[in-house]
């Protein structure tokens, strides 16, 4: 299972927004604790200042982001960034009864969200985002090189050496 697709959901003054419901079951699939009737678990990382959006995970995901941090050496810058991103700046919280993820005000505040949210899936991961900061960086960051081309149907890619 995988998150997929694009929504625009509403968020209220309270910060509830409703999680796509093929996203809900991606979250249940993943959480090895959740059983029917239970609020499904996802782990939010809002990261830091160069961060637009907040990338969120099922435990199942994350248990595999920590893993690859604590491979790391001990101390290591890298280990370090991926920790204080990872698991520093995140938050694990639980979808409630009615399908909804209660965002605190800290972490909507920090990406602009107010009345509305889009819901971009990412396979393993989806982004939530303020809609217009959505549209204006979601191709923003594909910058041609020698193997990648921005301005074609990136499905040429998919072939290996096609498009190069």
């Amino acid at each position: 299972m995988r998150f997929r697709g694009e929504h625009l959901n509403k968020v209220d003054t309270k910060g509830r927004m409703s999680i796509p419901a093929p996203f809900r079951r991606v979250l249940e699939a993943n959480d090895p604790e959740w059983k029917s009737g239970d609020a499904p678990r996802v782990i939010v990382v809002y990261g830091g200042p160069t961060r637009k959006q907040l990338e969120c995970f099922s435990i199942n995901a994350m248990a595999q982001v920590e893993d690859k941090i604590e491979a790391l050496p001990r101390g290591s810058n890298r280990r370090r960034a991926l920790q204080r991103l990872y698991l520093t700046q995140s938050l694990e919280t639980t979808i409630d009864e009615t399908g909804r993820l209660v965002l605190p005000k800290a972490q909507r505040d920090k990406i602009g969200i107010e009345s509305a949210a889009t819901f971009a899936g990412n396979g393993d991961t989806f982004e939530i985002w303020k809609p217009e900061t959505y549209e204006e960086e979601v191709y923003a960051a594909l910058d041609g090189d020698e193997d990648f081309d921005p301005n074609i149907d990136p499905s040429i890619y998919l072939d290996g050496d096609e498009g190069r």
